[in-house]
């Protein structure tokens, strides 16, 4: 059975988002992520990628539209269930985002805040908060590094910091924005079979935004992609020929011979 055939953990429904400004980020976008799937976003800077990842954990508020999430009361993300909705949706973002004098343990276990009350957030952690942080700073390569500050880390370390934060609170629903942006072509390529990895073998499913068009064919179950707030391409991997590259990548308002720009949006999303 394909990604595309199973059943959908998340659904977005005709969800916008428009800034203070009057920019409007995103236009009314319908997609659907089966479960278990890894789905890549591909698109230039400014193109509504992270927008749409902030839409789907909660960070950005659309303006329209619905998102339903498995196993959410009533199925849609509210306010009143927006705690409960980012405890099963992690993030991992592309600046790591870690405390630096706080130790890789200290880090991780930030994780599993998201599953605390006020009051017990207080509390000290427990030994066994402390042996499940210990867990997946294991599967992230790191237990030798567990002690040491976060800002003794190197830029792919830091980033296995994050994943690992991200593990810990237990997440149906992963989200990676630009997880692999500033790091070298090789040390990106070890991130992400770490994460493409983990995400297999505990069925989790993932959205992940990136800029490596090759990173994107080597691991997505599935790849759309996005220009000037739409989603103008969704397909295999194998689907995403030259010229869609090359249309998604296109600076606003230039034109060619393949992809006038009124012919972009309906020509990929066709593709």
């Amino acid at each position: 059975m394909s990604a595309l055939q199973r059943e959908s953990l998340l659904k977005l429904q005709g969800v916008s988002v428009t800034y203070a400004d009057g920019h409007r980020a995103l236009q009314p976008t319908d997609l659907a992520v089966a479960r278990g799937e890894f789905l890549v976003l591909l698109g230039a800077s400014g193109a509504g990628k992270s927008t749409l990842l902030r839409s789907i954990n909660g960070l950005v508020r659309p303006d329209g539209g619905r998102i339903e999430v498995d196993g959410l009361p009533g199925g849609a993300v509210s306010a009143r269930n927006l705690r409960e909705h980012r405890r099963r949706c992690a993030m991992v973002f592309q600046q790591h985002h870690l405390i630096g004098r706080q130790t890789v343990l200290a880090n991780v276990l930030m994780g599993k805040l998201a599953s605390r009350g006020s009051l017990t957030s207080l509390w000290p952690w427990s030994r066994a908060d402390k042996l499940q942080a210990l867990a997946v700073i294991d599967r992230v390569g790191l237990l030798d590094k567990a002690l040491a500050r976060a800002d003794t880390l190197s830029g792919g370390q830091q980033q296995r910091v994050g994943i690992a934060r991200a593990l810990v609170q237990g997440p149906s629903l992963l989200l990676a924005d630009e997880p692999v942006a500033s790091l070298d072509p090789a040390t990106a390529q070890g991130v992400l079979t770490l994460l493409h990895d983990i995400c297999k073998k505990d069925h989790l499913t993932a959205v992940v935004s990136l800029h490596q068009v090759n990173l994107a064919r080597l691991f997505a179950d599935r790849i759309v992609g996005m220009r000037q707030g739409q989603l103008v391409f969704e397909g295999l991997p194998a689907q995403l020929t030259k010229d869609v590259e090359s249309a998604l990548y296109a600076r606003a308002g230039t034109t060619s011979a393949n992809h006038p720009p009124e012919a972009v949006a309906p020509t990929l999303a066709h593709a």
